[in-house]
């Protein structure tokens, strides 16, 4: 099924502009300012990200992360884009398409964080609205799928301003900081992106 992979995804959707911020794909030089934002934020981001390790914030963890993004862009199976804030070039937050599925599928899943001094601006709206044209254009993928605690309002919003439908309640669905938590389901089609 290689041929539903297109071979210009890494040229054409290396860069993404996007109502007052830009997006791009993680790289090392990226390490300080990441490592700042994530510091400052641990107590917003702890409550909604799996279990932080001992050394989540250092420079090694980061380079291993940058790898792990890199070899799934290169492979076709995730793409992660780190969002900066035109005004002052901040890094802001991140949006990744991980688990990518071919075939008969076509669909990946959607996850994203943004940091707390950055949080309920919009910001984070306006940053998913700028890379589904990437989804569907440049993956060509038919489905985005996305999970949220049942209490995460301000991410129910998000998924909501940019067509996502509530699709169900996963009991437990995944291990978030630590424990088993049910997620609120959330789903959008390329055909209602279009329309």
């Amino acid at each position: 099924m290689a041929f539903l992979r297109p071979s210009f995804v890494e040229e054409a959707s290396a860069f993404i502009r996007g109502d007052g911020m830009s997006l791009r794909p993680p790289a090392m030089s990226d390490y300080d300012q990441w490592a700042y934002v994530r510091r400052v934020s641990r107590d917003h981001l702890v409550p909604f990200e799996p279990q932080w390790a001992t050394d989540e914030l250092s420079r090694a963890a980061f380079r291993e992360r940058v790898r792990l993004y890199q070899r799934n862009r290169r492979d076709g199976l995730g793409y992660a884009f780190f969002i900066f804030r035109d005004s002052d070039r901040h890094l802001i937050g991140a949006i990744t398409f991980s688990n990518v599925r071919r075939g008969i599928t076509q669909a990946a899943s959607l996850g994203y964080w943004i940091g707390e001094p950055y949080v309920r601006q919009g910001n984070m709206q306006r940053a998913l609205a700028a890379v589904l044209p990437f989804a569907f254009e440049d993956l060509r993928l038919h489905r985005l799928e996305a999970a949220c605690l049942p209490h995460n309002v301000a991410s129910q919003r998000v998924l909501e301003a940019n067509g996502f439908v509530r699709e169900g309640l996963a009991r437990r669905y995944l291990r978030i900081n630590g424990q088993w938590q049910d997620h609120v389901l959330f789903g959008l089609i390329e055909e209602d992106w279009h329309a």
